[in-house]
């Protein structure tokens, strides 16, 4: 079963779940909003809204996904033979994003030390695409939903790689320090007199909200009480199957959706400008 963005952005305007406790829990079993919006992800891209059992719903699962991972390690879901998915809830109106040891990613990498052996072995791949999914929550509903590749957002890895390496530089070269080798940014070791006491140092990344980075696209700013928003570049919009995208157009003007062809800033040069897909969806 192959899925793609398109057929999830297609079932979200058809089956718009913002309730997402109410909906999920009980004959589910999901507790708290955060499983709640993980489990409406894998939904929208396996389309098994209306599936009563739960065997029946994991066998969807399995034929949609090749991976589903853990909260400790990118990314949260992959495609079968498609792009990562990485899923970011927030709650409220919060403008920042955290992405805890792992930087952002234009790309994901089979070569990555952040993803497990599982993620590495779960097809024969080097390189996926990778969709960060942004969700804005009350304690019980979905208020705002991103959907951003990141290759519209996140800088080349040697950007940040550089930055953490020179970070890491000036760590090794503090005086009066016992340093030991670590996958971490450092970690010294015997800081007090019986050394006892190690300090672990690590890096904790945050990015801007979507809708901070894309805050100079033009909107429809409908009031709703749930919005959803994609950026997608038009490259890549354009390869996925002519019936999806002729799915999504023929939703147009339909519900509030609408398809924008708009120009974004180049995560590697601002000055230079992409061609992209902008959609809206305004709900309730």
């Amino acid at each position: 079963m192959t899925s793609n963005i398109l057929i999830a952005i297609k079932n979200l305007i058809e089956n718009p779940v913002v309730t997402l406790t109410a909906h999920y829990s009980g004959k589910n079993r999901v507790n708290g909003i955060g499983n709640a919006l993980e489990v409406y992800i894998k939904d929208l891209f396996a389309n098994t809204f209306l599936y009563e059992d739960e065997y029946s719903k994991l066998d969807a699962y399995n034929k949609t996904f090749s991976y589903t991972g853990n909260q400790n390690n990118p990314p949260d879901i992959i495609l079968k033979n498609g792009d990562a998915i990485e899923v970011k809830k927030l709650q409220g109106n919060t403008n920042a994003l955290p992405l805890n040891s792992s930087y952002p990613k234009n790309k994901l990498y089979s070569k990555s030390k952040m993803i497990t052996s599982k993620c590495k072995n779960c097809e024969n791949w080097d390189e996926k695409d990778i969709i960060y999914i942004v969700g804005n929550t009350s304690n019980s509903d979905l208020k705002e939903l991103w959907f951003v590749y990141g290759d519209c957002c996140a800088a080349n890895s040697d950007i940040y790689e550089n930055t953490k390496n020179k970070v890491i530089a000036g760590i090794n070269s503090i005086e009066d320090i016992e340093l030991t080798k670590t996958n971490e940014l450092g970690r010294v070791k015997r800081v007090d007199p019986l050394g006892i006491t190690d300090l672990r140092i690590r890096g904790m990344w945050t990015m801007h909200h979507p809708k901070k980075v894309f805050a100079y696209l033009p909107k429809q700013n409908i009031s709703s009480n749930f919005q959803f928003y994609c950026v997608i570049k038009t490259e890549k919009f354009e390869q996925f199957p002519k019936k999806d995208k002729n799915g999504l157009y023929s939703l147009v003007n339909y519900k509030n959706f609408f398809i924008h062809d708009v120009h974004i800033k180049n995560p590697n040069n601002p000055a230079d400008l992409i061609q992209a897909k902008f959609m809206e969806f305004y709900y309730g």
